[in-house]
């Protein structure tokens, strides 16, 4: 009876306990699920490094790409160089707010997104991305869209007519790149599939490189290009060009994780060690083929590996970032001094051998190096052989189809109006005739 008693008691306690407990899970379970389901806050800390990201990697395009091309073209053809690059930063940018980030970034179909945010109607000052303002979002992504079309004029530059240069840049960028950019990026169908591009390996350099090897084809040869000497005419350029490059790229890959977060610490890290890991490459490969290192040669060297660490940058530790730059620095070295040669082409300033093999050889070994620990996808190095098989299908599928659809913009472009200057125009300079200027 005494036992009864105790567990009666006992009953009754665990019920006065039992419930305002419950009472008071009834009241704090729809807070937890609202604060579960409650919209991003802006983060100033996220806002203020993807302002200043945003910032650094237009200064990749202007002066960056502007000083890093014209410094390798010959002198009558400079003002020519860096106006291409002014000029496209000037019309991607208003392109980008009247379709182009709407059909890279709004909902739409597998392949490229909708027209929802035409002119960016209906944007608020108060609408965020995630933890930044859109604005800052859509300004980040727009030095992306400007940089990718002005990296393929370094493989027409000192022939193409400047009126072809703006009607293909303009059209390739709403055609091709945008496509790209929605199907890795915006919610088609290779991000979906599981295609890694951290930072732009596939969307700009395997998109840019494989349209400036087709340009380089279709324009043909520039006049005198294996009779007479086409050497660089101020690398003093060159350089201030690629160091722009260099600093600016931290914007690029550290930018890309959008936020002022361990990923970008990660990112803007295995950056470093690649670009220097690919420079050392080349300078080897070049001391031992030509007897001497050149100050153009550690230059592309650092831009290869800028490239090839682009698609990793978010995936992979300080080790794989310096194996990705060093077989890179070799792929890119090996594509500019043999590749090129042997096939024939005249890609000018070498986008294809940098930024076309410089991707393709990050995209793919992007699968060999990622850790599941720094961005949630394993490698095969980790026991994930698929991921490999992964990047092939994201770098085929971006080879093929930019290849054909920059091909199609380039020959009905040559029919309308036509590509290349007449060979007068390209002995005198595209400066002078072109433009009305030159460089003393």
């Amino acid at each position: 009876m005494k036992i009864m008693k105790t567990r009666y008691a006992a009953s009754v306690m665990a019920a006065r306990i039992a419930a305002p407990m419950a009472a008071f899970a009834a009241v704090m379970t729809p807070a937890i699920a609202f604060a579960a389901d409650a919209p991003p806050k802006l983060d100033s800390g996220d806002t203020a490094w993807m302002l200043t990201s945003t910032a650094i990697v237009l200064l990749m395009t202007i002066p960056g790409i502007a000083l890093f091309y014209g410094g390798m073209v010959r002198k009558k053809n400079i003002l020519t160089t860096l106006m291409q690059s002014f000029a496209i930063c000037c019309l991607i940018s208003v392109l980008w707010m009247v379709a182009g980030y709407s059909l890279a970034f709004t909902a739409g179909g597998s392949f490229v997104g909708g027209l929802g945010k035409m002119f960016l109607s209906g944007l608020k000052v108060d609408d965020l991305s995630g933890t930044i303002p859109e604005s800052v979002f859509i300004t980040f992504q727009m030095t992306f869209a400007i940089i990718t079309p002005a990296l393929i004029t370094g493989a027409f530059a000192e022939r193409m007519k400047f009126s072809a240069m703006l009607w293909f840049v303009g059209l390739w960028s709403l055609v091709v790149y945008a496509p790209i950019c929605y199907s890795v990026w915006g919610g088609g169908f290779l991000g979906k599939a599981g295609v890694l591009d951290f930072a732009g390996g596939t969307v700009v350099h395997i998109n840019s490189g494989i349209a400036a090897l087709v340009a380089a084809l279709v324009i043909g040869k520039r006049v005198g290009y294996g009779k007479e000497v086409i050497a660089p005419h101020n690398l003093v350029l060159t350089v201030i060009g690629g160091s722009l490059l260099w600093v600016g790229w931290f914007g690029f890959n550290a930018g890309s994780a959008v936020a002022a977060n361990g990923t970008a610490g990660m990112a803007m890290l295995v950056t470093q060690i690649a670009t220097a890991g690919a420079a050392l490459a080349w300078m080897c490969c070049e001391w031992m083929t030509h007897k001497k290192p050149t100050v153009l040669g550690i230059v592309s060297g650092a831009v290869a590996g800028l490239v090839a660490v682009t698609p990793a940058a978010g995936f992979v530790d300080p080790m794989g970032s310096l194996f990705i730059g060093i077989i890179a620095g070799t792929v890119c070295f090996w594509g500019a001094t043999w590749l090129k040669p042997k096939l024939g082409f005249d890609d000018s300033l070498d986008v294809f051998a940098v930024h076309g093999l410089g991707g393709i050889t990050g995209a793919i070994l992007t699968g060999v190096f990622a850790v599941k620990a720094i961005g949630g996808t394993s490698g095969m190095l980790e026991g994930n052989a698929g991921q490999v098989w992964l990047q092939l299908y994201g770098v085929s599928v971006t080879l093929v189809y930019s290849g054909i659809a920059t091909f199609i913009l380039l020959k009905v472009i040559d029919a309308v109006i036509g590509l290349r200057t007449d060979e007068q125009t390209e002995r005198e300079g595209l400066d002078l005739v072109l433009h009305g200027e030159t460089v003393p």
